[in-house]
């Protein structure tokens, strides 16, 4: 359905706040480097760690917390080296269609936001997507190979919130929509308040700031409704406004520097709008 808490992340929670104290080592651990240097998201980076699929100095590495230094180890992935360090970072928004995987490869070769990408942008570097929307979900996904803004985009500390425009199967209550607000118990605990605003008889809009599985359709169907239509139309400053379905674009400068200070990331001279 939607952005999830990716399931190395619990792994790298505590890594990525030891990182970011230690400003004046050069020393920076191996899935951060990957993400860095664009091959890969953070999470991606510690299952290819685990699979000893990195090499640093010639050695395979299969340990999370390992350090390197970028400036003089050798990290190679799969037999290559690392690319460069980036000299410009991309931010792209899609508004994603239904019955399209949101990864950039699927071994089953079912369409993916890849195809997207590269039917509209073949200059654009390889891009990993920021959170998930499931197959049948659709609306606003973002796409950077900013690996750190990402990492922290999906990092449940910073509660960066997520809208989505819901339709159910059948009218739902004004009383059935206060529980909502108030938060619903899931097999997975209770859901935290959360914004509601009607607009229709069977639509709404729903407003968290949480990221389990699949959780809008869950907390719908705990007040007794199915979803039959979702849409995200917003994640933290950034609105999916007119932007037609399938279609991407490239975040403004404004728009980047809004996603940095919602993450508590200061101003970056390395991107590309």
């Amino acid at each position: 359905m939607q952005d999830e808490v990716p399931d190395g992340m619990r792994d790298g929670m505590q890594d990525e706040m030891q990182d970011g104290m230690q400003v004046n080592s050069r020393r920076v651990r191996l899935q951060k480097l990957l993400a860095e240097r664009g091959v890969c998201s953070r999470r991606q980076g510690e299952e290819w760690i685990r699979a000893g699929r990195v090499r640093v100095n010639g050695v395979v590495v299969t340990e999370l917390g390992t350090k390197v230094d970028p400036a003089a180890d050798r990290v190679e992935v799969d037999g290559r080296p690392l690319p460069p360090a980036s000299a410009s970072y991309v931010y792209v928004m899609l508004n994603k269609p239904p019955l399209v995987l949101t990864t950039w490869h699927d071994p089953r070769g079912r369409p993916t936001v890849r195809h997207l990408v590269e039917a509209q942008r073949p200059d654009l570097p390889r891009l990993f997507p920021v959170g998930r929307l499931d197959w049948d979900s659709e609306g606003l996904l973002l796409l950077t190979n900013d690996g750190e803004l990402a990492f922290r985009l999906m990092h449940p500390r910073y509660e960066v919130a997520k809208t989505y425009r819901v339709t159910v199967g059948s009218p739902v209550s004004d009383r059935e929509l206060a529980r909502l607000a108030q938060g619903v118990e899931l097999e997975d605990g209770p859901t935290r308040p959360a914004k509601v605003e009607r607009k229709g008889e069977r639509e709404f809009l729903l407003t968290i700031r949480e990221g389990r599985n699949r959780q809008v359709r869950r907390m719908c169907q705990a007040i007794g409704h199915e979803v039959v239509r979702l849409v995200r139309v917003a994640e933290g400053p950034l609105r999916l406004g007119h932007l037609p379905s399938g279609r991407l674009r490239l975040l403004t400068p404004r728009e980047v520097a809004a996603l940095r200070r919602a993450v508590q990331l200061g101003e970056t001279g390395s991107r590309r709008e």
